[in-house]
């Protein structure tokens, strides 16, 4: 249906081998290789649908689908990927089929002989030690297999570890672990590989990336980049700007920055170098965009979903937290491209036809119009169905769609010389952009369903994309037959057939795009396995406050180049598992020891931006590699130069570490929101200029050390007004009560406490405690936060802690001493620190437009 340019083979080669396996045999394997995964999205979809208790048939356990998952994924892992460089990939050995038959019945042994060891739960038997052990050792080979050894030595390393507790340094050592209860927690419970981890892949993620694979089958992902090319291939550096775009449109529908890069990147890396980028910075340019990609809800490579987990709250709170840092990053990485065009006097793309204001306007608008119409028809009317109809809402709606649906594949059919239209390096013009638009607005509806499903019936993660992926095959079987019947071209039933042949084959690459995913978050798994079997994460706490010296600056910088160092060769989801399990609750409790919160969901998203930096960090990020190999350039200067373009997302987590309203948290009203979007894009625009050494003319150096200062201020604007108005009040604990009374409903009460724990160390921590909506009176609210209290002398003291309570939760225990209540203090808003910023930099951007026009430099 559409053209697209083929990338080289050595670039397809490097996708293969990273993403879907390098193997393709012809004949009976080949068929094999074919049908394996083809059943896998079949087992998928099944698990993730209503079909099971509806038909009351194959139901399974969480345990019992991980298993299954697990199996398939190293079956193919063996399959698929080649056990060296030089093994051969036109067939299988013989030895391979022995280890994925082998590693595919160890890991669905608990499905197997689930109800046998449910009855000898921590009892296993040799037969049961012996499978787990060989599981483990082909779950670690086929991790190297599909991802590298960076992995599979983490892994091992951390299984030592569990062995060669005793001999370890004092600070790290423990007892130890024997084989028997290190292979029995780590396989046969779900405490480690077949943990939440693993449980998040089988449940959320392969739905999103078989939602993603059909999504790119259908045309999607062409339609996405002609988009962007129409709207801005143009404006100066014009080809570096649609990457920017098609690469963050890309991010919606794949988890994979290589991926990103192969697809967008063999398009525009070349036009990038044609219109005046060198292959070194159009290389640079596709790779930030790329591994942004995987900063963009609502998939986020698979990180999304194991947040949802970890840190326990709804899959919109994610969202809602990392929407606004991925939108800052894109924004300023289309800036930094737009001062590197103007740096180098570039020009973008000739258009095909130029078109007046009005009909720019018009053509845009409409689109943008069109779409908010039928977004706000579908909004409010299912709204009043579900009122009017009840049960019947939801076939009224169905039907809605479908005509919806029939409508946008009419307008579709009318511009389908667009659809077809190649986007290459050989393109002379840019296509103009209302035809171009209308040529695939279908493709929208699956993403409408699956936001829908998330955020107004607020369905599961997995529900909500099953529902997206069941429509996305009535796209896929549907749209050949209808735009060849309302275009009057092909015949209905040879496109029924490609109809066909598109959904098979993307059920196939969507499986095959879960191959390193599933090992990973399962290899991942054992590291969490052995922190909670050997208590390593207690140990971090000291281990990381020691070297930090209690400072939340040094440890953040430490959390940050672990995540970079272990991103270099972990895939982004494993690194984030691995990073999280051992630092974000360390980082929370050093953070909370020195008087700062810090929400649980911003240490998360800080690991996992560092981790997604590290896909470009030389030596060994591969977006770089595969970038560099279509740009004909140096993959260690494109590396280099796009870490230097991510910079501006390297600052981001340490500003939302500490203005938590980065990630909407603590907004109140949409005037607030307004102001923190606006002043967090300004800030980032700010930086933009300041790292690159130019805005409209070059920077002197005073100016870039300005420019920095005011993105701070821009950014963190209540470290300035702190030391003019004290942001908050210490009151005595003894006024606990007092204090809890004057509270407004929705509103925690925070606390500075202090006492020992059960290990005899002394602590002191700040501590924000909710309470029950229902309690009014201020000793109603301290017992809804679990709290009993006996006040003596001048000291209020915990005489009792409820189990299971708000107190308990936050590490408060009995015999503690509630040092003081902190209340924010009445003062002005913070962002009046937003006013002189301002006007310091109108007054600078002044100074560099009569600069500019001194030397001559166009705008």
């Amino acid at each position: 249906m559409t053209q697209t340019n083929t990338p080289s083979q050595d670039v397809q080669d490097m996708v293969a081998q990273a993403d879907t396996g390098a193997r393709n045999p012809s004949g009976i394997p080949g068929r094999i290789l074919w049908f394996v995964p083809l059943c896998w999205s079949l087992f998928q979809l099944w698990y993730a649908s209503p079909l099971p208790f509806i038909f009351d048939f194959a139901v399974l356990n969480d345990t019992e689908a991980r298993s299954i998952h697990l199996a398939f994924a190293i079956f193919l892992a063996f399959t698929a990927y080649p056990a060296l460089t030089h093994s051969p990939r036109d067939h299988v050995p013989v030895i391979d089929w022995i280890l994925a038959l082998a590693g595919s019945f160890s890991a669905a042994y608990i499905y197997i002989f689930y109800a046998d060891l449910a009855g000898r739960a921590g009892a296993p038997t040799t037969f049961d030690i012996v499978t787990a052990s060989m599981g483990m050792l082909l779950l670690l080979e086929a991790t190297r297999r599909a991802l590298g050894p960076p992995l599979m030595i983490v892994a091992a390393v951390f299984l030592t570890y569990t062995f060669a507790g005793p001999y370890m340094p004092d600070v790290i050592a423990h007892k130890g672990a024997s084989l028997n209860k290190a292979m029995s927690h780590l396989w046969l419970t779900t405490e480690g590989v077949f943990g939440v981890a693993l449980g998040v892949s089988t449940s959320f993620v392969f739905l999103f990336v078989l939602f993603g694979a059909m999504l790119e089958r259908a045309g999607a992902g062409a339609y996405f980049i002609k988009v962007a090319f129409s709207l801005l291939g143009h404006m100066r550096g014009g080809p570096a700007k649609a990457a920017v775009v098609a690469s963050g449109l890309s991010g919606l529908v794949s988890g994979s920055s290589i991926a990103n890069v192969v697809t967008t990147g063999t398009f525009t890396i070349p036009l990038m170098k044609r219109v005046g980028f060198p292959g070194t910075k159009a290389g640079a340019v596709e790779v930030a965009a790329s591994t942004n990609g995987q900063l963009t809800p609502p998939i986020m490579g698979a990180a999304a979903f194991l947040m949802v987990e970890y840190v326990g709250i709804s899959y919109v709170e994610v969202i809602k937290a990392a929407l606004l840092p991925a939108l800052i990053s894109y924004v300023a990485l289309l800036y930094i491209v737009h001062l590197e065009a103007c740096k180098a006097g570039m020009t973008g793309l000739p258009r095909r036809v130029k078109p007046s204001l009005v009909n720019s306007l018009l053509s845009f608008t409409g689109t943008i119009v069109g779409l908010c119409v039928i977004s706000a028809i579908v909004y409010y009317g299912v709204g009043w169905t579900k009122d009017v109809f009840g049960a019947a809402a939801t076939p009224i709606v169905t039907v809605l769609l479908l005509l919806v649906y029939i409508g946008l594949v009419s307008i579709s059919a009318k511009y389908q010389e667009h659809a077809g239209m190649a986007i290459d390096e050989e393109l002379t013009e840019v296509p103009e952009s209302g035809p171009t638009i209308k040529s695939g607005l279908h493709f929208l509806l699956p993403i409408v369903v699956l936001v829908w499903c998330l955020t107004v019936e607020r369905f599961s993660p997995g529900l909500s994309a099953f529902w997206a992926t069941v429509f996305m095959i009535f796209i896929l079987i549907t749209q050949r037959p209808l735009l060849a019947l309302m275009s009057k071209q092909g015949t209905i039933s040879e496109e029924v057939k490609k109809g066909f042949v598109d959904l098979a084959e993307s059920l196939v690459s969507g499986a095959r795009n879960m191959i390193g995913i599933g090992v990973a978050t399962a290899a991942a798994g054992t590291v969490v396995g052995v922190v909670t079997l050997t208590g390593i994460g207690l140990v971090m706490t000291d281990f990381v406050e020691f070297i930090s010296g209690g400072s939340v600056i040094l440890m953040l910088l430490f959390t940050a180049v672990i995540s970079l160092v272990l991103g270099m060769g972990l895939p982004t989801t494993a690194n984030y598992i691995v990073v999280s399990t051992l630092m974000a609750p360390v980082i929370v409790t050093l953070g909370a020891a020195h008087g700062l919160i810090i929400p649980l969901i911003a240490v998360h998203l800080f690991v996992f931006y560092f981790g997604i930096l590290a896909d470009d960090t030389p030596p060994v990020g591969l977006a770089a590699f595969a970038a560099a190999a279509i740009a004909k350039s140096d993959p260690i200067r494109t590396g280099i130069q796009g870490f230097t373009y991510d910079i501006r997302t390297a600052i981001l987590p340490f500003m939302f570490i500490f203005n938590t309203q980065l990630l909407m948290i603590g907004i109140d009203t949409w005037w607030h929101l307004a102001l923190t979007v606006i002043s967090a894009v300004l800030a980032m625009l700010i930086f933009s200029a300041a790292t690159q050494g130019w805005w409209f003319t070059r920077n002197k150096w005073w100016e870039t050390v300005l420019l920095l200062l005011l993105t701070f201020s821009f950014f963190r604007p209540g470290f300035w007004w702190d030391m003019i108005y004290p942001a908050q009040e210490l009151h005595p604990g003894t006024e606990i009560t007092q204090m809890a009374e004057r509270l407004h409903t929705g509103e925690s009460l925070k606390l500075r406490v202090s006492g020992e724990t059960l290990e005899g160390d002394f602590v002191e921590k700040t501590v924000r405690l909710p309470f029950d909506e229902r309690a009014k009176t201020g000793q109603d609210r301290i017992d809804s936060m679990g709290l009993m209290l006996n006040q003596v002398d001048n000291k209020m003291i915990v005489d009792m802690v409820e189990f299971g309570s708000p107190a308990e939760t936050s590490g408060i225990d009995f015999d503690w001493e509630i040092q003081s209540i902190i209340v924010d203090a009445d003062r002005p808003m913070k962002e009046w620190v937003f006013v002189p910023a301002l006007l310091l930099l109108i007054g600078l951007g002044f100074n560099q437009k009569r600069r500019a026009r001194q030397e001559g430099i166009g705008a």
